[in-house]
């Protein structure tokens, strides 16, 4: 109990194999609520979470850290589609009163990318990419409610982004830790992959951004 109680308190919040050694599937479930419903859980890991859950579930990337699918894609999906509900009824009730009070820069920016994309692409399109944006998809959430974004769009395409994203992160790992024998070996170069890969819509969103205000500035 005392052994268990220590590697828990132990536990790197940055890395997802930590994370999923200590609290598991159930844990995973809440550490994705944290993500995209509170904004005190931006830092967290999200995309590396579920595709290295998904490739312990095949057990050949840890054989003591085994996991089962069924039970983790629940806790996923359950997770994800909380957490952003909860979200968006924050910045209902709260309006922008919470991120005032952060003092994380990387937080503002990441609201400023979440406004910028409801307003250019329109909700339901917003509410999708959103998924798949580290800290924007936290902070959009709170920001669809504070903006008013009706609450059955919302709804309708969190639910859908969601699925697609929890799910689909998580069986691709299971595909790959099922393909590719002694996967443990490329672990931390794949998960570095995913966590540039997920780092490219917003990074093509800050560039055009910069380039737009830019063409603004000199033809004005």
């Amino acid at each position: 109990m005392i052994t268990d109680l220590a590697s828990q308190l132990a536990v790197n919040v940055l890395d997802a194999k930590s994370l999923l050694a200590a609290f598991g599937v159930i844990g995973a479930g809440v550490i994705l609520f944290a993500e995209t419903g509170l904004l005190i859980g931006f830092f967290l890991p999200g995309d590396s979470l579920l595709f290295t859950a998904g490739l312990l579930c095949t057990g050949s990337a840890d054989r003591s850290l085994q996991l089962s699918l069924g039970p983790l894609l629940v806790a996923a999906a359950v997770g994800a589609l909380a957490g952003s509900q909860c979200g968006y009824v924050l910045g209902r009730r709260a309006g922008g009163a919470l991120l005032e009070r952060s003092r994380s820069t990387r937080l503002h920016e990441g609201a400023n990318r979440a406004q910028e994309l409801l307003e250019r692409y329109g909700y339901a399109k917003a509410i999708m990419l959103a998924r798949f944006v580290p800290v924007v998809r936290t902070v959009l959430n709170p920001m669809a409610g504070a903006l008013g974004v009706p609450v059955r769009t919302f709804t309708l395409w969190q639910v859908v982004g969601g699925l697609v994203w929890s799910m689909g992160l998580v069986l691709a790992g299971y595909a790959l830790g099922s393909s590719v024998p002694n996967v443990d070996r490329y672990l931390l170069p794949i998960v570095a992959v995913i966590v540039i890969v997920s780092l490219i819509p917003l990074a093509s969103e800050v560039y055009r951004s910069r380039r737009a205000s830019k063409t603004r500035e000199s033809n004005g």
